[in-house]
């Protein structure tokens, strides 16, 4: 359960960076709003993953979650360019996630 909901809460690291930049410095309410709800929820999933998991591969795991996603999800939008290159390193990330897993 521990891991169900670290990747989740990986995922809202996502979600609330992203709303963090579409925010335009805190000043768009929507955004904001989805900014603070969601940092809540995904600090609060790391901590409960962190009662079980060991804090150094809790925190890689919800980091490699959070910055995959977040890359792939500008790339998608066009906000930020994509390359080959770009694609293979997150690829990469995302390898090195699941063998976190793979290990513990």
């Amino acid at each position: 359960m521990a891991w169900l909901v670290l990747v989740v809460s990986g995922v809202l690291e996502a979600v609330w960076a992203t709303a963090l930049g579409r925010s335009a410095g805190f000043t768009r309410l929507a955004p904001s709003a989805l900014f603070g709800v969601a940092l809540v929820a995904s600090m609060a999933g790391l901590a409960y993953a962190m009662r079980t998991l060991p804090i150094g591969t809790a925190y890689a795991v919800w980091v490699g979650v959070g910055a995959a996603l977040t890359v792939g999800c500008a790339m998608v939008t066009g906000t930020e360019s994509a390359s080959v290159v770009k694609v293979l390193l997150i690829a990469g990330i995302v390898g090195c996630v699941i063998g976190l897993k793979v290990l513990h």
